[in-house]
């Protein structure tokens, strides 16, 4: 299963830009939808600029889809949420902006090397170690964030298969519950990890 944050080699414009370069237009791109796609047809025009995005990656609408599909509950709950609240209109803004964020974000992750956006993160934070930044211990956070992410969507995903498999219908204590519990072990065994090497 590919899961976010899985590099995919390749020789694409997007595998050859600059790792901050790409992480700068993913937080743009993200800003920008967030301020300026306000209505179904602002989306739908945004939907097209991330699928020129996805094309050009060279990832693949199966690869793609692999990246939503363990999302896509949180998306439904969301949906559901907004239109009790809200209407139909402001619900699929929200939904869209929300997938089309974490496809750009497969998009990066899929054309850049772990390793290329730490670089990029510290060398961008390292002037601010002269002022007591712990650049260091934040560039581990990074890694240990971004190593967590994949570990995360492979438990969703293994809980929900589960779930299918033995018949059960959605429910925080069928679904939420397992997650949180094995989010919790991996933040354990992370934590013992660092103490054994000594890292604060």
């Amino acid at each position: 299963m590919t899961v976010l944050g899985s590099y995919r080699p390749g020789t694409t414009v997007l595998h050859r830009s600059p790792a901050g370069l790409k992480l700068l237009g993913l937080g743009g791109a993200i800003t920008l939808m967030t301020v300026v796609v306000n209505t179904p047809l602002r989306l739908a025009v945004a939907t097209a600029a991330v699928a020129v995005a996805v094309l050009v990656s060279g990832i693949g609408i199966r690869v793609l889809a692999a990246q939503l599909r363990p999302v896509l509950w949180v998306v439904v709950f969301i949906f559901a949420f907004q239109l009790l609240f809200t209407d139909w209109r402001r619900a699929v803004v929200v939904c869209g902006i929300l997938l089309l964020s974490v496809a750009l974000a497969a998009v990066v992750t899929a054309t850049t090397r772990t390793t290329e956006m730490l670089g990029a993160i510290t060398g961008a934070l390292r002037p601010l170690g002269r002022f007591g930044f712990p650049v260091d211990q934040v560039a581990l956070a990074l890694a240990l964030t971004i190593r967590a992410i994949p570990l995360m969507i492979e438990t969703v995903a293994q809980v929900e298969e589960a779930r299918r498999a033995r018949g059960l219908r959605f429910s925080p204590r069928v679904v939420v519950a397992p997650v949180v519990v094995a989010a919790l072990r991996t933040a354990d065994g992370f934590a013992e990890a660092l103490v054994a090497r000594r890292l604060d």
